[in-house]
Formats: structure tokens, C-alpha cells, sequence
């Protein structure tokens, strides 16, 4: 009797997970997609998001460049976001001045110096954990386990940035030259979108092809939309900013930065879905019920 009381709790956390994944199966994917963001109060993750994407990504991203340049006094980290935006030669001298010339970074490049941007990595890759663990409906890991594997995904995420650069830099001048390569640069992005949910969520490599297929999300999301509004709103920002100075283009990549911030939420709530949707049932059940 008393196995059987004790039992009842759980049995009715399972039949409730069933009629909420079947309601959500029922819902179009744009209304499930816009109730998940307000479910785990997407709105904050992006915030949070696109401050620590400023201030720990950017610097990262700015201190790797110098160093392949060389630390050279003709080189600026403003170069990527010339390239990568298509900025005209007016734009990129602009966005280049702001940055300053690459030489300025040597005394950054120690131990010491990445040190601490890639521990405040840590934070913002735990932020990033929480907002899986709600978007997918799980519990968090412990807090030794959280932090391991937020660390792992922050490494995994300068690992596909590198990737990307590494393919997009080698492209062609034109445009149906970029093409081939700008594809290319997709497979790294499908893989980081597919591999996050194993690393920050528990129970995430269930329904493995479903994982796959989730991942998905991350390519239209943040290769396909994301990459090509760039080119098109970023420009239009830094005109209406640009009598500000530095400041102008600092005011351009913060307001950027939390479109990504958005963005990154949403495509977690999008391939929670996606899985959702793909993976058997009784799976989606039994990695979500332990977070009811």
C-alpha cells in the first residue's frame, strides 16, 4: 500500500507530461514557439545575454584576431565586422578606427589576461544552461556538473566561431563566390546548435536524430536569418550613429548584440520544440518529468 500511494504522485506527473506534450503537438509551431519564450521569460535571457556576449565575447573575439594578425599597427579587429556585415570603405574605416590598431593587445595576450575573460565566459554560459534547462522542460545539474559543463560548451562555442571565420575568411570576393563557402560555415553552426542541449541540459542526447534535427533550428536561425539581417541592418544602425564616433559604434554592436541575444533564445525554444515534436513520446516523457 504504501509502494502504491507513493507511486501515484509520479504516475500523475507522467499522465500530465502526456497531455502537455500533446497539447503542445496540437498548437501551430509559431504560437508553441512565441508561449515557450514567455514561459521561461525569454526577454531576461535575452538581456542578460547580449551583456555578456558584449563584455566577454567581443573582447575574446577582438584579442584572437590581433594575435593571428600578429599584433601588427596596420591591422583592426574592426576588419571582421567589415567583412562579415559588408561594409562599405567609409563604414569600415569608421568601425576600424574604433577598434584601434591590433598592436595595442600584445600586453593582453598572457595567461593572466585571457584568464579573465574566458572565466567570465563561465557565467554567461551558465546563464545559457538555465535558459536550455527551462526552453527544454529540465532540471539543472547540480552546481559542480553546471559549471563543468557550461565551461565545456563556452570552449565548444569559441571553437565554432574560429571554425566559421576560418571558412568565411577564405572567400571569395563575389558573391556567388562566397556562396559555396558561406554554406560551408552552416556545418559547424548545425553542429554547436545540435551538440548544446547534450552539454547543458540533463538527459539532452536522448532521441539523438531528433537532437540532430533540432539543431536545425540554429542554422536558420542564427546562419540563415541571422547572418544576411546583419548585412543589412547593421549598416543602417552605424549611418544613423555615426556623428556619435566610437561611441556611435559601440551603440551599433550593443543594440546588435541583443538582437542575438533574442535570437539565441528563440532557437533554444525552437529546437525544444523541434525535439519535442520529432522524439517518441514516451522519451520526451521520461527526460522532462523529473523538471514538473
Amino acid at each position: 500500500m504504501v509502494d502504491s500511494a507513493a507511486s501515484e504522485p509520479l504516475k500523475t506527473k507522467v499522465t500530465s507530461q502526456y497531455e502537455r506534450l500533446e497539447q503542445s503537438r496540437r498548437m501551430g509551431p509559431l504560437v508553441a514557439l512565441g508561449k515557450r519564450f514567455v514561459e521561461i521569460d525569454g526577454s531576461t535571457y535575452a538581456a542578460l545575454l547580449a551583456v555578456e556576449l558584449f563584455t566577454t565575447v567581443l573582447p575574446l573575439v577582438i584579442i584572437g584576431y590581433s594575435y593571428f594578425a600578429d599584433f601588427s599597427a596596420n591591422s583592426s579587429a574592426g576588419s571582421i565586422f567589415s567583412r562579415q556585415l559588408g561594409l562599405d570603405s567609409g563604414q569600415s574605416e569608421v568601425v576600424r578606427s574604433a577598434f584601434g590598431s591590433s598592436a595595442g593587445l600584445k600586453s593582453t595576450w598572457t595567461v593572466l589576461g585571457l584568464f579573465g575573460f574566458l572565466i567570465w565566459g563561465i557565467p554567461m554560459a551558465i546563464t545559457v544552461a538555465g535558459m536550455y534547462a527551462k526552453a527544454w522542460r529540465r532540471p539543472q545539474f547540480d552546481i559542480g556538473p553546471r559549471i563543468l559543463r557550461a565551461g565545456a560548451w563556452f570552449l565548444l562555442y569559441l571553437a565554432t566561431l574560429s571554425a566559421r571565420e576560418g571558412i568565411l575568411s577564405t572567400s571569395n570576393v563575389t558573391l556567388l563566390g562566397r556562396l559555396p563557402f558561406f554554406l560551408l560555415s552552416l556545418i559547424p553552426t548545425w553542429l554547436f546548435w545540435s551538440f548544446g542541449p547534450a552539454l547543458l541540459v540533463k538527459d539532452g542526447g536522448l532521441g539523438r536524430r531528433s537532437l540532430m534535427l533540432a539543431g536545425l533550428a540554429g542554422v536558420v536561425i542564427d546562419g540563415l536569418i541571422l547572418v544576411p539581417a546583419g548585412r543589412i541592418v547593421f549598416p543602417i544602425l552605424l549611418d544613423g550613429w555615426t556623428q556619435f564616433g566610437p561611441i556611435g559604434v559601440s551603440l551599433t554592436i550593443m543594440t546588435w548584440v541583443g538582437v542575438m541575444g533574442v535570437a539565441w533564445v528563440v532557437t533554444a525554444c525552437a529546437g525544444a520544440i523541434i525535439w519535442e515534436r520529432n522524439a517518441p513520446a514516451a522519451i520526451v516523457v521520461e527526460a522532462q518529468v523529473d523538471g514538473l
